[in-house]
């Protein structure tokens, strides 16, 4: 039986880094033993109201400092040999990370200095120092205006009074479930969805409601069936380049289920992190149905995660203002240096050419993963940074996910993205953190002799 009782280091830098200090203090107070069985990944993370990943990250941190070892079919136990191997990790092997699903950052997109230049443009002006002031939990007038000449090519103008300027998606979408719903409330998405979104439910005490998916995204007969027999309070879509399907709903299949929530009174929640890498835009639900709809776009995912950035645009000026009152218990503002920092791109068209860099830097990329793993089932987007690779019959995605980690690749099995039980075994391979396409080809073609062992099976031990 798991002996360990799960907890986290408070003041780590980040959460997955907390579970791995707590799990070494642990082992230092003698709280867990060498040899001992850990619990579940799943388990951790309901235990500690975590999403899945990031349990899995703090696993493969700690197969890295030498401290578990994973067995397939038996579970993650304590290594028994720490005293005579304390930090082996793949024989000095260096890890290649393609689990964290972050843009790119090319040579063409010049973050390196855009950031320190803009910064120093920004302080620099007569009115700069205010940039490191409070601001309203709306944001500032001239950033919310921003954020409507950004959005314009998603969607007609908006009235700046509908826009909140929110430290990135995550936060934005906690708020929204704080502002919309109560626990027990239902939320359909598709069977496959965010794991982000997942952690909210988890924490708020929201019920995720699976929808069958196929090439376009969420189906709509399935959305309408849920409607019909137990009517969902919201529906969340990601309407490009799907995480972690890839798939992008066209319009048509997007006026469908806009019907079909007119139809039978439910919102929609549209997570928008992607629409700016397509090449021609598609108009989005809030486009289409602006007054059931609440669109969160968020700049991390077409320009660099380092902005922390997201803007929300609500079905009204009053729902705005209520969910700012969210905003300011739960996270106050966002940073209004960088809220700026965005402002002042959008003005000057670069935050359109780091987004353009980007998207050529992806479609090499994605070019690079189709050669090496020739005759896959995949899907891929040629304009994103990740892909989703269906599995041969012999593997389990958690077991291939643990038998990559183990010579050194970090991906994502489907169980973090599922909504219930898995319905493919496939992970998510991301190809935007390899700091060049060198790194990226060495960690794919990890991934493609392992694809071709199928000796390994569920029960092999790499």
């Amino acid at each position: 039986m798991p002996s360990w009782q799960p907890r986290l280091v408070e003041n780590a830098r980040m959460k997955y880094l907390g579970i791995v200090e707590a799990l070494e203090a642990d082992l230092r107070s003698g709280r867990v033993a060498q040899g001992d069985r850990l619990p579940s990944q799943r388990a951790i993370a309901e235990a500690l109201k975590v999403d899945l990943t990031t349990v899995t990250r703090a696993f493969n941190e700690a197969r890295r400092r030498g401290l578990v070892d994973a067995h397939a079919g038996r579970g993650t136990f304590i290594r028994e040999d720490l005293e005579q191997e304390p930090a082996r990790f793949f024989d000095g092997a260096p890890r290649l990370d393609l689990s964290m699903n972050i843009p790119p950052q090319p040579v063409a997109a010049q973050l390196g200095t855009r950031i320190p230049e803009g910064i120093a443009r920004l302080l620099s002006s007569p009115r700069g120092m205010l940039h490191l002031h409070y601001q309203e939990s709306t944001g500032a007038e001239a950033d919310r205006m921003a954020a409507a000449a950004w959005l314009r090519a998603r969607m007609e103008a908006v009235p700046a009074s509908r826009i909140l300027v929110t430290g990135g998606a995550q936060s934005a979408l906690f708020a929204l479930c704080e502002t919309l719903f109560r626990p027990g409330d239902r939320i359909a998405a598709g069977a496959l969805t965010y794991p982000g979104l997942k952690a909210i439910a988890a924490q708020t005490g929201l019920i995720l409601m699976p929808l069958a998916m196929d090439g376009e995204g969420i189906i709509p007969d399935a959305f309408e069936e849920a409607c019909r027999t137990t009517p969902p309070h919201a529906l969340y879509v990601i309407p490009a380049i799907d995480n972690p399907t890839t798939a992008t709903m066209p319009e048509e299949r997007r006026r469908q289920l806009v019907a079909i929530a007119r139809r039978f009174g439910v919102a929609i929640v549209e997570d928008d992190p992607y629409s700016p890498l397509l090449d021609q835009p598609i108009p989005s639900f809030a486009d289409i149905a602006g007054d059931i709809t609440w669109h969160v776009a968020t700049l991390s995912k077409c320009a660099t995660p380092a902005l922390r950035i997201a803007y929300v645009v609500a079905p009204g000026g009053a729902q705005a203002l209520r969910l700012a009152g969210v905003l300011r218990a739960t996270n106050l503002m966002a940073s209004p240096l960088t809220a700026a920092l965005a402002s002042q791109w959008i003005g000057d068209d670069r935050l359109r050419a780091i987004t353009t860099a980007i998207r050529a830097e992806n479609r090499e990329r994605q070019k690079l993963a189709a050669a090496i793993l020739a005759g896959q089932d995949m899907a891929a987007d040629p304009r994103g940074h990740h892909l989703w690779l269906r599995l041969p019959a012999h593997w389990r995605a958690a077991d291939f996910a643990d038998h990559a980690d183990r010579l050194g690749v970090g991906i994502v099995p489907s169980t973090a993205f599922s909504v219930g039980p898995p319905p493919v075994e496939a992970v998510r391979v991301s190809l935007g953190v390899a700091p060049d396409r060198a790194v990226l080809e060495d960690a794919l073609t990890v991934l493609s002799g392992l694809l071709a062992q199928p000796s390994l099976g569920v029960r092999a031990v790499v």
